[in-house]
């Protein structure tokens, strides 16, 4: 497909709407027709994200009410959804009922939680409220792209942050039988991940130059790794996550540690790795142990690996706000559409943040 294709963004005022935004304002194929809150229609969207002005000088947010234009009026529209979970799954509904009554053919990826897991009763027991849209959760693939080669429904859910950088350190472990199915996960995020509304937890005063754990062994991204990775590697595995608050915006760094099935050396593992995703242009196999700043602002994963004494140790970094979720979901949307994987994905790590 060359042709250029609208593109919406629902729940547009928060980091991950703001990370769409400047990623579709570059993209080769697709044009940029609305961005939707309904808490702020009509104002500049460069009003809340002011490093956007010289790209959108004249956006304006949208009611959601006026996304349905777009869906019913065009053949194929991309639909990014970065509304909160519980919010997400009724505005997405909303969208494909008008659609089926028009008769086009949206394409969803949606970046809330509301789509990651198989059933209703899955996602309220983690989420401790009813889901939204129940009907619609088998249209949706819940995965991170490196790790399905076809899809088989018309949307997709891309997984969390920290659950992308999980996956990627973990799946292969898994599937190539390098590990016993039982992994310690320790996991930091930056501000961001936290959201825009500042909380206790993520005020700068409070967050700047201190390191903390939160949620140890009972965060809920915990439950989502365990299902992905099982349909990922046909595994299931314990993961056993303790998360951390980092001193610093963006970016994700995790380490995953399992004992070896057989022993085995860091040079055997990081070859492992090279092989697993040898075909995978965003993940980046090093020698070295990497660093966050490898990957900020940019929609690459950089692994390594060491092991000694039968304990095996994968690290992962990640741009929470790209890989992790709006690179993620363009990545995907580029898959759906037909465009190569990597269209306006190519963009280097920015260094120096």
């Amino acid at each position: 497909m060359t042709a250029r294709i609208p593109a919406i963004v629902l729940g547009g005022t928060g980091y991950v709407a703001g990370e769409l935004l400047r990623l579709l304002a570059a993209h080769p194929h697709l044009d940029l027709a609305a961005v939707a809150s309904d808490s702020q229609p009509d104002e500049p969207v460069a009003q809340f994200f002011r490093h956007l002005q010289p790209v959108l000088p004249h956006l304006r947010f949208a009611g959601h009410d006026e996304t349905l234009e777009y869906v019913t009026a065009n053949l194929a529209t991309a639909v990014f959804s970065a509304a909160p979970h519980g919010v997400s799954a009724p505005l997405i509904d909303r969208l494909l009922t008008a659609a089926e009554q028009a008769g086009t053919q949206p394409r969803v990826v949606d970046i809330s939680a509301d789509f990651r897991f198989r059933t209703a009763s899955a996602y309220e027991s983690v989420y401790k409220h009813g889901h939204g849209a129940p009907a619609r959760l088998a249209e949706f693939t819940c995965a991170v792209p490196e790790h399905l080669n076809a899809l088989d429904t018309t949307h997709v859910a891309h997984p969390g942050c920290f659950a992308t950088a999980i996956l990627l350190a973990s799946v292969p472990l898994l599937s190539l039988g390098l590990v016993e199915p039982r992994l310690f996960v320790t996991g930091i995020t930056g501000s961001t991940g936290a959201g825009r509304q500042p909380t206790a937890g993520t005020h700068h005063p409070q967050r700047h130059s201190d390191l903390y754990a939160y949620n140890a062994l009972a965060h809920r991204h915990a439950p989502e790794v365990r299902a992905l990775a099982l349909e990922a590697s046909g595994v299931d595995a314990e993961i056993n996550f303790v998360p951390h608050s980092g001193p610093f915006a963006r970016g994700i760094h995790v380490t995953v540690q399992a004992v070896a099935c057989e022993p085995l050396t860091s040079h055997a593992l990081v070859h492992a790795l090279r092989d697993y995703y040898d075909q995978s242009v965003f993940v980046r196999i090093s020698g070295e142990l990497p660093r966050v700043k490898d990957v900020v602002a940019s929609n690459f994963a950089q692994l390594s690996g060491v092991a000694q004494g039968g304990t095996v140790a994968v690290t992962c970094v990640i741009d929470n706000l790209t890989k992790g979720a709006a690179g993620g979901a363009v990545q995907w949307m580029n898959r759906m559409l037909g465009f190569d994987e990597t269209a306006g994905l190519m963009q280097s790590a920015a260094g120096w943040t």
